[in-house]
């Protein structure tokens, strides 16, 4: 038997351990213990063994080896116990190679999607409520139409990049104990296109973007609120190298109402009723924001008494129907009386008398003798 550590303790894992978990815990441990991010002393030796340990059990032959001897370096084998002169490269390298990742080291570009834009649109308290459409004005960068985004005069010769001869790429080989380590990263001198423009476009001036004013139709929703955030895919800036467009927030704004207030998809109204409306009862008239509507006030209403209205609030956003109209009646006292009033008022406070009975809350004794008549 080898006097190595077990590999499968090296990784973590166990015995039983399937692919994709062999896979996620080389994954943790070399993002870890790889000598590129980790400049410990004992970190390059570290990860040695652990590339080592995934290497044997990622292979079905050698893990089969190696669960019988507990060990791949056994006479007829070929030799798999020499992991000397792997070349792991660089953290990047790795994770792409074994992954699949991408985009992760250096070289050619990747397209690269545009940015997102954001744009606040103010409504009124009923374009909200009931939804319209807008229009509004953005900038944004966008390909150059004459160029087309390539930056070079059209019809005008595209010369190969002398620095990376048209590969887009700079690679830098360096040794060491564990192999050759490559590095690759864009051209510094052609930003990894592999071309040089000779003769820049006359209206991007080789930028390959030009800044643009576009008007956009937003059809606004009923229902939404102060906050309320729309976003319309693809009118962001354009993408980079070939990449999709970046998309276009809009972010509502609602001014308040003069007499509305809104609680969500509840409107409330407040109402102003006089002594006599309070007492006798009323019909009385109140607006909605779709016309006035008539509301019966019974008699002895009370101060702060709400009436509700169904289906005169706001429409939800993502369902079918809407919220209801709550009008609260307050009972508003006359601060200046006509001869006339005041002699009335006189009348009726002989007829009421001066005494006033405070309420007092009803105990759970006095309801149970309430209850039973007792």
């Amino acid at each position: 038997m080898s006097s190595k550590r077990d590999y499968y303790e090296i990784l973590g894992v166990q015995r039983t351990a399937t692919e994709a978990e062999l896979k996620k815990a080389f994954r943790s441990l070399a993002m870890k213990y790889h000598p590129d991010v980790n400049k410990s002393e004992d970190a390059a030796e570290t990860f040695k063994e652990i590339n080592e340990a995934y290497q044997v059990l990622s292979d079905p032959e050698k893990r089969a080896m190696y669960d019988r001897y507990g060990r791949v370096d056994m006479p007829g084998n070929g030799g798999f116990g020499d992991f000397g002169g792997f070349g792991f490269g660089s953290l990047d390298d790795i994770l792409n190679d074994f992954f699949g990742f991408g985009n992760m080291r250096g070289g050619r570009q990747a397209p690269q999607r545009g940015a997102d834009l954001r744009y606040v649109l103010t409504l009124d308290f009923e374009e909200a409520v009931f939804g319209c459409e807008k229009e509004i004005e953005i900038q944004r960068h966008e390909l150059c139409p004459v160029c087309e985004g390539s930056g070079s005069e059209p019809g005008a010769e595209v010369a190969t990049c002398t620095q990376c001869n048209g590969t887009g790429e700079l690679r830098q080989a360096q040794r060491s104990i564990f192999g050759t380590f490559v590095n690759v990263a864009p051209c510094p001198r052609c930003q990894g296109t592999g071309k040089m423009i000779t003769n820049p476009c006359h209206e991007c001036k080789g930028q390959k973007y030009v800044l643009a004013h576009r008007k956009i139709a937003v059809d606004v929703p009923a229902g939404v609120d102060d906050g309320t955030r729309m976003r319309i895919s693809g009118e962001g800036e354009a993408g980079e190298r070939g990449g999709p467009p970046g998309n276009l927030y809009v972010d509502m704004q609602v001014r308040p109402h003069a007499v509305f207030r809104r609680r969500e998809n509840e409107i409330e109204l407040d109402w102003s009723l006089n002594v006599a409306q309070a007492a006798l009862g009323d019909e009385i008239t109140i607006p909605t924001l779709e016309g006035e509507e008539t509301i019966s006030v019974p008699p002895g209403t009370q101060d702060g008494k709400t009436f509700r209205l169904r289906d005169k609030g706001v429409p939800y956003l993502r369902r079918n129907g809407r919220g209801d109209l709550l009008v609260t009646v307050h009972l508003q006292v006359p601060t200046e009386l006509t001869p006339k009033q005041r002699e009335l008022f006189v009348e009726l406070g002989k007829t009421l008398g001066k005494e006033i009975k405070p309420q007092k809350a009803e105990g759970l004794f006095d309801k149970v003798k309430n209850a039973f008549g007792v």
